[in-house]
């Protein structure tokens, strides 16, 4: 009986360490990822409160933007994951454009 326990320690021993990829620090990427959703967060603040004092209603942004209502929809409610930083500076730029046709 006690070969059959010995042996199965053996095993436990044998067992390879678990794998880890060297060449990808996680740290960086969830540093990069924290900074992204950051940014993202602060322009839509911007963003969300432009449409709330532009001439321009938030029918006219999305037709100038290229974007449906429902996507209007979401970045007036604060579905921040809908939205790329790019995307939101490009809607940023166009009620910028509107403010000073409109002035």
């Amino acid at each position: 009986m006690s070969t059959a326990h010995s042996s199965s320690r053996e095993a436990d021993n044998n067992e390879p360490p678990p794998r880890r990829c060297p060449d990808i620090d996680t740290r960086s990427d969830v540093k990069d990822d924290v900074r992204d959703l950051e940014q993202r967060t602060r322009l839509m603040r911007i963003v969300t409160r432009l449409i709330a004092v532009s001439d321009l209603g938030s029918r006219e942004i999305a037709r100038r933007a290229g974007l449906p209502m429902q996507k209007m929809s979401d970045l007036l409610s604060g579905r921040l994951e809908h939205f790329s930083y790019d995307e939101l500076r490009s809607i940023r730029r166009i009620i910028d454009e509107g403010q000073l046709s409109t002035s």
